[in-house]
């Protein structure tokens, strides 16, 4: 996508790593056009797909950045490419609730530099839902997100705790405790719908126990990158 050249700074970038993401990235990117025609920047960091996802992203995005692989790296990448003052962070199979621009600013407004939004998974399984609602209600008691809630920030919020840490996996858990010394969360009831592919193609019990025992491990303090090779492993 060309930008118009009369397009003032945006205040809201929405960054989106993908890697290998063709086959749902289009509807994805299309459902953020009424963003982008409201001022929102959408930036897509890929890290290094082999299918088309570069080329479909090039037809929405404001920008298309090439990025060593790695969600956390992507997402730094992205945020400093970014102009806006407000920083949205969206897996590419996760979708806004309308206006979600608003909300975020609105929330900034009220004293908030970080959060993030509840969400609903999408599927076929009817235990989906309870999955969903645990996930929310477990961020609001402790106030760590997960990348499938949509979490937000202000930059002065993100240059504070130095961006996302350059690690696999649990990226989204340990920014959510930096960014945690600084303020709680906004949590936000506005739902975003993210996919279940993942709880449904392993099996839904399987991965709530095994992202709980991964937490829990990364939680003791064993390395982001032996957890990681035994999450692509198991999967």
């Amino acid at each position: 996508m060309t930008a118009w050249p009369f397009r003032p700074p945006p205040r809201l970038s929405i960054i989106i790593p993908t890697l290998d993401e063709a086959a749902t990235l289009e509807p994805q990117l299309a459902a953020l056009l009424g963003l982008w025609v409201c001022g929102v920047e959408l930036i897509v960091v890929d890290g290094g797909s082999r299918d088309a996802t570069v080329a479909i992203a090039k037809r929405y995005a404001d920008r298309v950045l090439i990025s060593e692989p790695g969600r956390a790296r992507q997402m730094n990448l992205g945020a400093r490419a970014s102009r806006g003052e407000q920083l949205v962070f969206l897996h590419a199979d996760t979708r806004l609730p309308r206006r979600a621009d608003r909300r975020v600013a609105r929330a900034v407004a009220e004293g908030a530099c970080w959060g993030r939004f509840d969400v609903r998974l999408s599927g076929e399984q009817s235990l989906l839902g309870l999955v969903a609602f645990c996930m929310n209600w477990r961020s609001r008691l402790t106030g760590i997100a997960t990348g499938d809630q949509a979490l937000f920030m202000t930059r002065a919020a993100f240059d504070a705790v130095g961006g996302y840490p350059d690690q696999p996996l649990m990226e989204d858990i340990e920014i959510s405790k930096r960014l945690k010394r600084l303020a709680r969360p906004a949590c936000l009831d506005a739902r975003v719908v993210s996919s279940g592919r993942r709880w449904e193609n392993d099996g839904l019990w399987v991965t709530v126990l095994r992202m709980w025992r991964l937490r829990y491990r990364y939680w003791r303090g064993e390395d982001s990158h032996r957890l990681a090779e035994e999450y692509r492993h198991a999967r």
